[in-house]
């Protein structure tokens, strides 16, 4: 029996390899166990699972287990065609802990908790355009660029993946639920129909999915790591925990990780990418002309209003930045506000990150010591006590008696606020 060949079949022949080092043979193979494909480094759950029924089906001889020479692949040739060469940021979660629960929780209660852990990490990240490409068992496999690029994908996995460690966390299970999540970015051809039937799966070709895999396995519950190919694409927009170099099995040489452990308090994008250094002001005469004479209006009295609008990466940030650069020693005031497409659903939230970034938020802070941080903000401008309450409200800070108590009417304290 050729294993390469039967693996063919089952569309995992990746694995031929490992079960050749292993003498792995068609006297071995009907005996192996889901330990023993674990050892063999099938990390997978579904790939487990498609093993683990194939060589029950050789046991019982329900099938053949070298398909017939002319015996169609998993794909046809129309299908290939479809298939992308793509930079993908790949996401893959774990439930922690799924085997304990598997051997003291009834079955169908293990499948409704790991129904609402799939629901709720699905909910998430699609919340980021993420593409969830396959549930396997307790885990998810997420892609972030397939099918839809954008310019901030490895941002937007890192992102999602801090913040379903959050919403898992929230779950009313019994027990309380946790999660481990791999992040990786690299080149992959994806797109691919593999499988047939209900089983069918747009495929994903890389070493990055496999290393995402590994990532998951390396963090604490509660923990996002992630490869070092995708924190060079997230400048400083988070806060990072440098893990050093580490053994991923499968994987040839050492790889350097990180644990993503919060968005970082930095003014803007363009800040978190440039670090403070900017390259020269090349081109742009026009604009910055326009910028610097409607400038002056506005010093004589004249109120202007300018609007900079263009595909990203045409340099708006970088000539608002020499605007400020040249008008740095004349008085003026600043304000700054940053909308987001994860926050459609908040009209608010520039005016609320604006407020956060004004009083000096941490976010080691106590609620106290933010409402601290408000009174001292506000107490610069002529807000009554009132308003301070809508506005405490405003930034999901709790009213520790310092401010009147709101009306109970949830559409007339929108209507103020």
């Amino acid at each position: 029996m050729d294993l390469r060949v039967w693996l063919r079949g089952l569309g995992l022949e990746q694995y031929a390899a490992a079960f050749r080092e292993n003498e792995i043979d068609d006297t071995v193979l009907p005996s192996l166990t889901a330990e023993d494909l674990k050892d063999l480094g099938v990390r997978l759950v579904g790939h487990r699972r498609k093993l683990l029924d194939a060589i029950a089906a050789l046991r019982a001889g329900a099938g053949s287990p070298t398909p017939r020479p002319d015996a169609p692949l998993a794909t046809d040739n129309a299908t290939k065609d479809t298939a992308e060469r793509r930079q993908v940021t790949v996401l893959f979660s774990d439930l922690v802990g799924s085997t304990a629960l598997s051997t003291r929780m009834d079955p169908e209660d293990l499948r409704k908790l790991i129904s609402a852990y799939q629901k709720c990490v699905t909910d998430t990240v699609r919340r980021f355009d993420g593409f969830v490409a396959k549930y396997m068992g307790d885990g998810v496999l997420v892609y972030f660029g397939y099918p839809e690029a954008h310019e901030d994908d490895a941002e937007r996995a890192v992102r999602s993946g801090l913040q379903l460690v959050a919403e898992v966390a929230k779950l009313k299970t019994h027990p309380p639920l946790q999660t481990r999540v791999g992040i990786a970015t690299g080149l992959v051809v994806v797109g691919d129909l593999v499988g047939s039937g209900d089983a069918q799966e747009r495929g994903i070709v890389g070493e990055t999915p496999n290393l995402a895999a590994r990532l998951q396995g390396l963090a604490e519950p509660d923990m996002v790591v992630i490869a070092d190919t995708t924190r060079r694409l997230l400048g400083n927009l988070f806060e990072l925990q440098n893990l050093g170099r580490q053994m991923l099995k499968g994987i040839p040489d050492t790889v350097q990780v990180w644990a993503a452990l919060r968005p970082a308090a930095v003014a803007g994008r363009f800040e978190a990418f440039h670090d403070g250094e900017v390259s020269p002001f090349v081109g742009r005469e026009e604009e910055s002309e326009l910028l610097l004479r409607r400038w002056s209006k506005a010093k004589t009295g004249e109120g202007q209003a300018v609007l900079l609008s263009g595909e990203a990466g045409l340099g708006k940030s970088r000539l608002t930045a020499m605007l400020l650069q040249q008008i740095r020693d004349e008085p003026h005031a600043r304000v700054r506000c940053f909308c987001s497409p994860q926050r459609t659903d908040s009209a608010l939230y520039p005016t609320i990150g604006q407020m956060e970034r004004a009083a000096g938020f941490k976010h080691d802070d106590t609620a106290g010591e933010k409402l601290d941080k408000l009174d001292v903000l506000l107490a610069r401008t002529a807000t009554s006590p009132h308003d301070r309450a809508l506005l405490a409200e405003l930034l999901s800070l709790p009213n520790d008696g310092r401010y009147p108590t709101l009306a109970s009417d949830p559409q007339q304290r929108r209507k103020k606020t």
